[in-house]
């Protein structure tokens, strides 16, 4: 009776997601403040000459420069983050201010900042995952990013 249970519980979960899927699939809904990156030339290899850019979801390409995202409270202190584009991408993101409304929560910022700057680099956009135990300060670092590439885009 218990794997029953277990392998009904497995099935019905599958098919939520299944039909989540295909909802998510067929209305073709994009994250807003997502950017997507293009590749124009290349093989799938790696090997040739190609040119990578990032483009916001309304096509344009970023600007190269420095670019300083709005500063963003949280309930732990102000985040601001800077975006440097060069060749269209995001090579850099420099954490301006980052919580210190107390000490455990710079050293939760000072934890997350490499790995949300690590995870923004690999993707090219501000839409990455939070980082467990620093929601606060990844909301703030990410808000603060688009509205960089948002600067950079127009």
């Amino acid at each position: 009776m218990r794997k029953r249970a277990i392998a009904g519980s497995i099935l019905a979960s599958f098919g939520v997601l299944a039909v989540g899927w295909q909802i998510g699939a067929a209305t073709g809904v994009a994250h807003p403040a997502s950017t997507t990156t293009t590749t124009t030339g290349g093989s799938a290899s790696g090997s040739g000459s190609g040119t990578n850019s990032t483009t916001t979801t309304t096509g344009t390409a970023l600007k190269d420069g420095t670019y300083t995202g709005t500063s963003e409270q949280t309930r732990y202190g102000n985040v601001q983050v800077a975006a440097v584009i060069s060749g269209g991408r995001i090579t850099d993101v420099k954490a301006l201010q980052l919580t210190d409304r107390e000490q455990r929560s710079v050293q939760i910022s000072n934890y997350a900042a490499p790995i949300l700057r690590q995870e923004v680099l690999a993707s090219q956009s501000a839409t990455v995952s939070n980082v467990g135990g620093a929601t606060y300060t990844t909301d703030g670092y990410l808000s603060s990013l688009q509205s960089a590439l948002d600067q950079a885009a127009s």
